[in-house]
């Protein structure tokens, strides 16, 4: 047994469901490994159970596992609103959003979330970034301006397979975009942040 077989061995059990969706993924997308998968959704369901948010923003949407994972885990009047720019996906993420059991929690919208979520007038409590890596600094910044005090942002592949201490990538523009938003982030004082070395790097960010 690996230490990662160990880890999921002694982590809450990955829904039946989201493992189908996990698998379909795989099969039916180029780039599978992008869905969160086992440990990192029931990390986000706990972290949902944790802050009990009202209102989560999801820039980034992909395949949906994530969404329903964070679904889960808000309360009975809890809300999610993720937003996915690719619309190639929609045929594919929204029949298995819609087919979950926290359906009801979860509004897909296809779309650009940089221009059409500040036009919800939603406050949010939560946000989970995984979108395109070289607009993650603009991203954070709407973000922050829709986002309560005390709320908390998650940002994901923050360490971008290693790459962020790696010079081989200095010119590969996703790898900049992920380190000039740690960077900036780092030396934001309207936040506290600590990245967790969590599969790609997660960064929680909690709004002072």
């Amino acid at each position: 047994m690996t230490l990662d077989d160990y880890i999921l061995a002694h982590t809450e059990p990955e829904p039946e469901y989201l493992y189908r969706l996990w698998r379909a993924t795989n099969l039916h997308t180029i780039h599978g490994r992008m869905a969160s998968g086992h440990l990192q959704g029931r990390l986000l369901k706990m972290l949902v159970r944790m802050i009990r948010p009202k209102n989560i923003l999801e820039i980034g949407t992909f395949s949906g596992y994530s969404a329903i994972s964070m679904a889960e885990g808000l309360d009975s009047d809890g809300q999610l609103y993720t937003f996915e720019i690719n619309d190639e996906m929609e045929d594919f993420t929204r029949p298995w959003i819609e087919g979950s059991e926290v359906a009801d929690k979860i509004h897909f919208i296809i779309g650009d979330a940089l221009e059409e979520a500040p036009k919800l007038g939603i406050t949010f409590d939560m946000a989970f970034m995984d979108g395109d890596k070289r607009t993650y600094r603009d991203c954070y910044e709407m973000v922050m301006d829709i986002l309560k005090p005390g709320g908390f942002i998650l940002a994901d592949n923050t360490l971008w397979d290693g790459h962020v201490v790696d010079h081989t990538y200095d010119r590969d523009h996703q790898t900049q975009g992920i380190e000039t938003f740690n960077d900036y982030i780092a030396a934001d004082d309207r936040v506290e942040q600590v990245i967790l070395p969590l599969r790609d790097g997660l960064t929680l960010i909690r709004k002072k």
